[in-house]
């Protein structure tokens, strides 16, 4: 299940809910268009479990607030 998405040049990235052997997961991956249309997932990407998803919104958080007050 797809729940969001943002482009990147011709490319977009996807985030998207998953199962795989009977348990849920975040993945995030890059996607290109085929010639129909399609849009298809590359192995550029990562996948999250559950457990680990609130630790890297964490640490992306930070990664964001170093960022913002390097702007300032």
């Amino acid at each position: 299940m797809e729940v969001g998405e943002i482009s990147k040049g011709k490319d977009k990235i996807i985030v998207a809910v998953r199962e795989f052997k009977g348990k849920e997961y975040v993945d995030i991956r890059t996607h290109f268009e085929n010639n129909e249309g399609e849009w298809i997932p590359t192995k550029k990407g990562i996948t999250f479990s559950p457990e680990s998803l609130d630790e890297m919104i964490d640490i992306l958080k930070t990664a964001k607030k170093k960022v913002s007050d390097k702007e300032q």
